[in-house]
């Protein structure tokens, strides 16, 4: 009885000089389209990279060893895989992929690992800062479509840190459930204004492999001074956005290249006491006006 002759592999043993060839070679014909483009760009620029730095085995070990490091840290809270993807660059590479949009709009970036859903409702005005710790802040502004027509009822989602760096989640026994979160709702002319306190920087999670890679690096762990945003209107792209504060030290080497020059906020600070009357400050406060541009849905796939 004869038996099935099977073709013979274009490339079936592993040679250093066709390597990609090789593995790529191995994937099955029905195997996803998309899935084969994956791998097979994977398997080229990995195998580049190591015929560059041919690396030797101990080197080697010890980049399997860092990577099981970051696993073992993992946990239902926190994701220090997604940590050392925000430290070399690439989540905010892939929220900018993912995010285009046409000239004008407010740029996005990234979420973040303390947003928190269906925080309170509250109206135009309210002071989210509940414990009344920091130097406090008003933050005005509107929200408008890309040709400057105000959007009414659109949602303005707002998240930030304390004035020692630490969302309300991180101290759950320190800070009131909710403190400096809100979502607010826009007037008909597109408006929104609310009180809270000036931001501050903080660092991310350093204790772990990816802290202690950062120190290798000569890099500080720190993110640039910030509040957080998700802006949104039915027929609109939703935005999550951030705005940073000016004179931050660590403005131009956030930890996690969450910084676009366009997102750069002027923070005034206003010692009228008039002023600070008005708004229920007892003393000088800092103004923030800043307006949202929302892209119609498709708009920067339309312009393509």
């Amino acid at each position: 009885m004869s038996k099935t002759k099977r073709s013979k592999p274009k490339y079936p043993y592993f040679e250093e000089e066709t390597s990609v060839d090789v593995v790529n070679a191995r994937m099955g014909p029905d195997v996803d389209p998309r899935l084969r483009e994956v791998m097979s760009v994977l398997v080229k620029h990995l195998h580049a990279a190591i015929k560059e730095i041919e690396p030797t085995h101990e080197e080697w070990l010890q980049g399997i060893k860092f990577l099981t490091e970051v696993g073992q840290m993992c946990s239902d809270w926190r994701q220090e895989f997604i940590l050392l993807s925000d430290t070399l660059g690439v989540s905010m590479l892939v929220d900018s992929i993912n995010h285009r949009r046409p000239n004008g709009a407010t740029e996005n970036t990234i979420l973040g690992p303390f947003y928190v859903p269906a925080a309170p409702r509250y109206a135009n005005g309210t002071n989210i800062c509940l414990d009344g710790r920091g130097e406090p802040m008003v933050v005005r502004g509107h929200v408008v479509d890309t040709d400057g027509e105000p959007i009414a009822g659109a949602l303005v989602d707002v998240w930030q840190t304390n004035d020692d760096g630490f969302y309300d989640v991180q101290q759950k026994d320190v800070q009131p459930d909710w403190n400096l979160r809100g979502v607010f709702t826009t007037e008909n002319d597109g408006s929104y204004w609310y009180r809270a306190v000036k931001p501050r920087y903080y660092p991310i999670p350093d204790d772990g492999p990816v802290g202690k890679l950062l120190g290798h690096l000569g890099r500080h762990p720190n993110r640039a001074a910030h509040i957080h945003f998700i802006v949104s209107a039915p027929g609109y792209d939703p935005v999550i956005t951030h705005i940073f504060e000016p004179s931050c030290q660590y403005l131009a080497e956030d930890a996690v290249f969450g910084v676009k020059d366009s997102l750069i906020a002027d923070f005034e600070k206003v010692t009228d006491p008039a002023r600070a009357y008005e708004l229920g400050f007892g003393g000088p406060f800092w103004s923030v006006d800043w307006d949202f541009v929302l892209a119609a849905k498709n708009a920067a796939a339309k312009e393509k």
